[in-house]
């Protein structure tokens, strides 16, 4: 009988709270369209599961990213301004000023504390299944970024995000297959790559699987807003299903 691993989901991005203002520079206004812009709205709903374990950042990414790596030197976003903690707003402004130690202060209070919390599951998953497997819970919009490194239009549906040490060919393949079957675009890696994987596990054991799924935002909120559209339902029943396939199949 197999038995039925409990999927993490890792959600980072929902988050909408500043827990303080420190270092910031600009007004309430821009910090509110900035939020607006770059939030993975309604994300804990779409990839809302009772039976998988939910790791989700409840702070803003424009606070902290913990998807981000902690070390800038290791990070690619961290020359656009927006390493895991931001400094610069998309259209290229300076968001706010980061001394060495509110840097210090935000990683030790937030980025370390999150990423402990997903190493637990993770190794909790690893002494009761010997495996663990993370799906990294994303979407993005349909229109890039001024900051973002892909600007080709049009975007897919679907983005799947891999590493190569933590990413099996099947679950590339499953995923693949499921969203294609319903009529999906897809991107593999694009317009994003990777996935997350805790530190401590990160290209050291294969027993940690991971998958990132980011799902276009024109497939469930209004134009330019966090209002859900008519379509938002239908995009969720997809993703949950998604959800059920992936704790079923492995």
């Amino acid at each position: 009988k197999t038995i039925m691993r409990k999927l993490i989901l890792h959600i980072p991005h929902s988050g909408t709270k500043i827990p303080f203002k420190e270092g910031f520079i600009l007004n309430d206004q821009i910090i509110h369209n900035e939020i607006l812009k770059l939030t993975d709205w309604h994300t804990e709903d779409l990839y809302n599961s009772p039976d998988c374990e939910k790791i989700v950042f409840e702070y803003s990414r424009i606070f902290c990213d913990p998807e981000r790596f902690a070390d800038d030197s290791k990070e690619s976003m961290a020359k656009v301004g927006m390493g895991v903690l931001y400094n610069k707003t998309d259209d290229g402004r300076t968001l706010r000023i980061i001394s060495s130690d509110l840097r210090e202060r935000i990683l030790n209070e937030f980025y370390f504390k999150h990423h402990s919390m997903l190493s637990r599951a993770v190794k909790y998953q690893l002494q009761t299944y010997r495996k663990a497997l993370i799906l990294d819970c994303h979407s993005f919009p349909n229109t890039p970024l001024k900051r973002s490194v892909h600007k080709t239009i049009p975007r897919p549906d679907i983005n799947i995000g891999t590493d190569n040490f933590h990413t099996p060919q099947k679950l590339i393949d499953i995923s693949v297959e499921y969203f294609t079957e319903r009529n999906f675009t897809i991107g593999i890696n694009y317009p994003f790559n990777g996935t997350i994987v805790p530190m401590k596990y990160y290209n050291k054991n294969p027993k940690v699987e991971s998958i990132m799924l980011e799902i276009n935002r024109k497939l469930y909120l209004k134009e330019r807003s966090n209002e859900k559209s008519e379509q938002y339902n239908i995009t969720k029943l997809a993703v949950q299903e998604y959800i059920n396939l992936l704790r079923n199949k492995l």
